[in-house]
């Protein structure tokens, strides 16, 4: 159940009139807080080197970053990006969006951001938990892998849109992941809390096709052991919500073609490997 919060995060008082998104889009005073918190981040050609004085190639038309979470709730994006651990310097072309932690703030961006099927060729959304960035070498990403379809762009340039905004639904909704769905709805008092094994989502545009992608905190290493088949297990069930329930395809659907792909998971690692890592297929 959704704790309602004032704009201030502190719980409406007595005399305070409630006001939710749905009586008054834009003065609203209560927020429906997200389990986790997010950061959208954006990259594409026209972000490299830019240091700002334009309206951000993400946002809608006529959109301001300032009312992206209506008046209520006033939020100015940070460009800012810290350094990825190895010290390359790619990120330094990834911008920090905005923050979101309630259910109304994620609507506020969704509707002012420019969706996948409009922008440019080569640009990427990034919809990470908060503190962590877009890159492999990230603490919580490095043991990780990812989940991706390759999408052709003449025959889902109408369904992509729907299919990034299921996509994030999803990832701050928690329910990529059926084993901490079930273990949230069952909890053991004798074990720990399980951690969702999902850390971020990215849309990405290219020239002929778009790539929807769910990056993992860890990915199974093959060694046969019963931790990592229970693993394999919870990861190849994350891949089989992701192409049924999001996507809306039927689990023994075959996908693959010319620019297209099946849904398929790699670790990070094995990505290094150009072509020869071992990939799950879903």
């Amino acid at each position: 159940q959704a704790q309602e919060l004032t704009v201030d995060g502190q719980a409406p008082g007595a005399d305070d009139e409630m006001r939710t998104v749905f009586n008054d889009p834009t003065t609203f005073n209560v927020k429906h807080p997200l389990y986790s918190a997010w950061t959208l981040w954006f990259d594409s050609p026209s972000t490299k080197g830019r240091t700002g004085g334009t309206n951000p190639p993400f946002l809608s038309h006529g959109s301001h970053t300032h009312s992206m979470l209506g008046t209520g709730t006033p939020a100015t994006p940070s460009t800012a990006v810290p350094p990825t651990p190895s010290g390359t310097g790619w990120m330094d072309d990834i911008k920090k969006v905005i923050r979101i932690e309630s259910v109304e703030e994620f609507w506020g961006l969704y509707n002012n951001i420019v969706e996948p099927s409009k922008l440019p060729q080569k640009a990427n959304y990034y919809l990470f938990k908060e503190s962590i960035i877009p890159a492999w070498e990230d603490a919580a990403n490095k043991d990780g892998g990812k989940w991706s379809i390759q999408l052709p762009k003449d025959k889902n340039r109408a369904n992509v849109d729907k299919m990034w905004l299921y996509t994030m639904l999803a990832a701050i909704g928690e329910t990529f992941d059926p084993y901490l769905t079930a273990a949230n709805a069952n909890p053991n008092p004798d074990e720990p809390a399980p951690t969702s094994l999902i850390t971020g989502v990215i849309v990405s545009t290219r020239p002929q096709f778009y790539r929807l992608s769910i990056w993992t905190r860890a990915a199974p290493t093959g060694s046969g052991g019963a931790e990592d088949e229970k693993l394999r297990a919870r990861v190849e069930a994350i891949g089989k919500h992701f192409k049924t329930q999001v996507l809306g395809y039927g689990e023994s659907q075959k996908l693959g073609g010319p620019l297209a792909t099946d849904v398929e998971f790699v670790s990070h690692k094995d990505s290094e490997k150009k072509g020869k890592g071992k990939k799950i297929v879903i």
